[in-house]
C-alpha cells in the first residue's frame, strides 16, 4: 500500500469491466472491496483485495447487508457502481417482473449502495462516486426501451447527486461507454463486430476510472462518453 492509496468499493466486481477496474486499482496499490454474487472465477494472488458476496438483486435483504458492510469497512472513500446486466427486446416481450428486475438491478440497487456509503464519505469530507453507465442512456434505441430507461435513471441520479454532494467534498462522475468486449453479450442475440475497432476493451474503462480517481481533488469529470471507432453489430444467428 502507498501513502496515497485509497479504499475503493467496486460493484459487479467479478467479471468484465468490474474485474478490470479491480485489477487496475490493485496493481496501483489501492485496497479494493469487490461486491458480486460469486467470485469463483476471480483470481488475484496479491494483497489488498476483499471479496464480498452480495446479491444486489435481492432488494429486500440489501439495506441490511449494506449497513453491515459500511460498519465493517468505515474507511471506504470511493465507490465504483458498475453492477448491471443487459436485456433487450420490444416492450411487450418483457414480462412485468422482467421490467422490474432489470430496473432494480441497473438502477435501484446502485442507488441503495451509494445511500449506504455516502454518509461516511461526507463525514470524512472526501469521496468519489463513479457510475458506469451506458451510451444507451444518451439516446436509447430500438428494442432497448427498458435497458435505456434503467441507464438513463442512473445518469439522472448521478447528475443530481453531483449537485447535492459537492459542498461535502464528494465528486460524482458518470462514464458512458459504448460496446465493450466482455461477457456482457454472452446471453444476448448480438455482440460487437469482430474487428478491434468495433468494441472498447474493459482495460480502457479501468484506465479511465483510475484517471478520475487520481485527478486533483478540486476537479470533477461530470460525464465521460466513449465509444469504439466503428459501431458494428454482429447478430449471432447469422451464418458465418
Amino acid at each position: 500500500m502507498t501513502e496515497t492509496s485509497r479504499t475503493v468499493l467496486v460493484s459487479g466486481a467479478s467479471a468484465g469491466i468490474g474485474r478490470a477496474i479491480c485489477l487496475r486499482l490493485l496493481e496501483e496499490g489501492h485496497r479494493v472491496i469487490g461486491v458480486a454474487r460469486d467470485f469463483g472465477k476471480f483470481a488475484w494472488n496479491g494483497e489488498g483485495f476483499l471479496p464480498v458476496e452480495i446479491d444486489l438483486a435481492d432488494l429486500e435483504a440489501l439495506p441490511q447487508r449494506l449497513k453491515d458492510l459500511s460498519r465493517q469497512h468505515s474507511g471506504i472513500d470511493a465507490v465504483v457502481c458498475n453492477a448491471g446486466r443487459g436485456q433487450f427486446g420490444s416492450l411487450e416481450e418483457f414480462s412485468y417482473q422482467q421490467i422490474r428486475s432489470l430496473v432494480d438491478l441497473n438502477f435501484t440497487s446502485q442507488a441503495y449502495l451509494v445511500r449506504a456509503l455516502l454518509p461516511g464519505m461526507k463525514e470524512r469530507g472526501r469521496g468519489d462516486v463513479v457510475f458506469i453507465g451506458s451510451e444507451a442512456a444518451l439516446s436509447g434505441g430500438r428494442r432497448g426501451a427498458v435497458y435505456s430507461a434503467s441507464k438513463s435513471a442512473l445518469r439522472a441520479f448521478a447528475r443530481s447527486l453531483r449537485q447535492e454532494s459537492s459542498r461535502s467534498g464528494i465528486r460524482v462522475c458518470v462514464v458512458n461507454p459504448g460496446m465493450v468486449r466482455t461477457g456482457f453479450f454472452t446471453n444476448l442475440p448480438f455482440a460487437p463486430g469482430d474487428e478491434k475497432d468495433n468494441a472498447l476493451l474493459p482495460e480502457e474503462i479501468a484506465r479511465l476510472v483510475s484517471f478520475v480517481l487520481h485527478s486533483r481533488g478540486e476537479t470533477v469529470f461530470d460525464e465521460i462518453n466513449l465509444s469504439p471507432l466503428r459501431k458494428v453489430l454482429r447478430f449471432k444467428d447469422e451464418k458465418e
